[in-house]
């Protein structure tokens, strides 16, 4: 096997995992005798699709204790407490969303109070790393590669995933990032892809579509471009797939449902996610990612710089899932952050570093409608450190049971290796 890591450049794409057949890769030495052949759509899949919220997300500004007057007292200019059971119509800007007479939902986020009051949507709150450090790389280095202790995993949990599925041959779309660069969590033997702009991608596979063979020079010419292979052990899969993406009319994709994705990366990216899956090319895991979750400055309350990740979170996941429509049975929408905020504000109106945050979890077959995890008030003497939610759910006891359910996984130890832990209850089956 070659470099596990190569870069094409100028097409926004990046693919990663080797095969190679006389010294090119197998799916190129396929397309020559490929053609113009016409391509069936791959058996439709189950996909995961994982959210990184980059920064640090507040889970307790996202998902508030509305009744615990010790955090209302170490957030004087933070605490929203006006909680308010506004049903499905409530609006942005109109107070903390009632949940259930204890949590309260931001109320930039009123496009998520649907989902959980249909029991779609399940909120994790005191969830987190064992490891207690503050340091964002280090901290998403832990979590992306389902290790907490052990900085010299290779593999991230994700890669390691895409190997459990149990598949004779992978597509190439088995594992797509909408992302510039490979993440951590792609890291790995099993073949993946990060694509930034699908758009770009499919005009670059598009080539010249006056002769037969430009297809597969277009490929070897954005082989020759890097030092790396492409894709290990697909063959003449690998071909049909990148030809389905190629023949695609992505620049006049039309979401389904009335959906209406945010002019942001995020909504940008769920987007192409989502076309992925209705072409049938055999995605099964997609990652993406949310930035601007580093709130130590004028974090604001209903309205600033929370307020504005936060609806662009919830109302991007809220246009994909709407988008999705008769795929919906088949996707499982999973966010993770890689700490959360501390309790007390800081003296420049936002929150610093701290420990546990909340996540999201939207799926037809997610245990919704409940905020799980444990938490207590938020007296000092309950705090870690005297200062922080403490960590009382652990993000693999999470990712184990999402991923083990929905992808039909089941072998935890090779999925977190340093983890003899409890599936958390947020599945239905």
């Amino acid at each position: 096997m070659v470099s596990r890591r190569g870069f094409l450049k100028g097409s926004g794409l990046a693919l990663f995992g080797v095969g190679l057949m006389g010294g090119i890769p197998a799916f190129l030495a396929e397309a020559a005798a490929a053609g113009n052949k016409v391509i069936a759509p791959y058996k439709r899949r189950r996909v995961l699709v994982c959210i990184f919220q980059r920064g640090a997300m507040d889970g307790l500004m996202a998902v508030t204790p509305y009744a615990d007057a010790y955090l209302a007292a170490a957030r004087p200019g933070l605490f929203l407490s006006a909680a308010q059971n506004g049903g499905v119509n409530s609006t942005k800007g109109s107070g903390l969303i009632d949940l259930d007479g204890r949590w309260g939902l931001h109320p930039s986020m009123s496009s998520f109070e649907p989902f959980f009051r249909e029991g779609r949507l399940a909120i994790v709150q005191g969830i987190g790393s064992p490891n207690n450090t503050r340091s964002h790389f280090d901290a998403q280095d832990f979590m992306e590669s389902g290790t907490p202790f052990n900085k010299g995993t290779a593999s991230g949990w994700l890669n390691r995933a895409v190997g459990l599925l149990g598949h004779d041959t992978l597509t190439p779309f088995s594992a797509v990032s909408l992302t510039s660069a490979l993440p951590r969590s792609f890291y790995g033997d099993q073949p993946s892809l990060a694509i930034n702009n699908l758009q770009d991608f499919a005009l670059q596979l598009r080539g010249n579509p006056a002769a037969a063979s430009t297809v597969s020079k277009s490929f070897e010419d954005l082989y020759d471009e890097t030092s790396a292979g492409l894709l290990q052990k697909t063959g003449k899969e690998s071909f049909e797939a990148m030809k389905m993406l190629q023949q695609a009319d992505i620049r006049n994709y039309k979401p389904a449902g009335g959906a209406i994705y945010p002019n942001s990366a995020l909504g940008g990216s769920l987007k192409q996610v989502a076309q992925l899956i209705k072409m049938d090319v055999g995605l099964e895991v997609a990652f993406t990612e949310s930035n601007g979750w580093d709130t130590h400055f004028n974090q604001g309350t209903d309205n600033g710089i929370f307020s504005r990740s936060a609806a662009d979170l919830s109302d991007s996941i809220t246009a994909f899932w709407k988008d999705l429509d008769a795929y919906q049975d088949d996707v499982t929408v999973m966010t993770m952050t890689e700490f959360g905020r501390t309790v007390h504000q800081n003296g420049t109106g936002g929150t610093d570093h701290g420990r546990a945050s909340c996540n999201f979890i939207l799926g037809n077959n997610v245990a919704g409608g409940k905020v799980h995890g444990k938490v207590t008030d938020l007296a000092k003497e309950n705090l870690e450190d005297g200062r922080d939610l403490p960590v009382t759910t652990d993000f693999r006891s999470v990712f184990s049971s999402v991923a083990d359910t929905h992808l039909h996984l089941s072998n935890d130890k090779a999925l977190f290796p340093d983890w003899d832990g409890t599936k958390a209850a947020v599945m239905k089956g």
